[in-house]
């Protein structure tokens, strides 16, 4: 249950996320108000980078591409 968590935790982040000129490599930021535990995991899987004093993160290319395809996973490729 924890890994389908952190993979619709990953989904959300990317759902409301956006793009901002000074990221590198195409990575996007989005709001962190989600389980610490989930942002944990994803962090240590490197699809999500941000300090914990920081309100945001940041979702790396690997995260934003894990993302797209938890879009089809869970039936949501209409929003690509």
């Amino acid at each position: 249950m924890d890994k389908q968590i952190d993979e619709l935790v990953l989904l959300l982040l990317y759902l409301t996320s956006w793009e901002e000129d000074e990221l590198p490599d195409g990575m996007k930021r989005s709001w962190k108000g989600y389980p610490f535990g989930s942002l944990d995991d994803l962090q240590a899987e490197d699809m999500i980078r941000g300090s914990n004093r920081s309100k945001s993160v940041y979702l790396t290319k690997t995260g934003i591409e894990k993302a797209e395809s938890l879009l089809e996973k869970f039936h949501f490729d209409q929003m690509k």
